[in-house]
């Protein structure tokens, strides 16, 4: 099933959305840990400012802590999302920009596939990628 986020979404989309805004809230107030906790134990992790893959939520927690409190930004939007669901699994894919006041945005693609467990869903990859101008 493939659908956009228009108003009239399903509850998979609502949830999924939901889950990676309020990560994203807390990741530009400097606090990676709202990715951590809706992230499964095997994520595997995507980020052009390091040269290989992050591979497991102990390494994934290593490199955030290490970023804990150094990023921040006042303003965020996340556009043109689109929820991709296929049975226990949803890709979420957007564009993403971060800024503060009437500085310059960041800009950037991202991908999260999403698995649904016992607790509900949870982060099994991710991939952010710069926005090319």
């Amino acid at each position: 099933m493939t659908a956009c986020i228009d108003g009239t979404a399903d509850s998979t989309e609502h949830e999924v959305i939901h889950l990676e805004r309020a990560a994203l809230r807390r990741w530009l107030d400097g606090d990676p840990g709202g990715f951590l906790e809706i992230s499964a134990q095997d994520v595997v992790y995507f980020d052009p400012f390091i040269p290989r893959r992050i591979d497991g939520l102990p390494a994934l927690t290593a490199y955030y802590e290490g970023l804990r409190g150094t990023i921040r930004a006042e303003h965020f939007e996340l556009s043109s999302p689109v929820v991709q669901e296929a049975g226990e699994m949803a890709a979420l894919s957007f564009n993403f920009a971060s800024w503060n006041g009437d500085g310059p945005r960041m800009l950037w693609n991202c991908t999260e596939v999403y698995r649904r467990d016992a607790v509900g869903w949870r982060i099994v990859q991710t991939h952010w990628s710069l926005t090319q101008p």
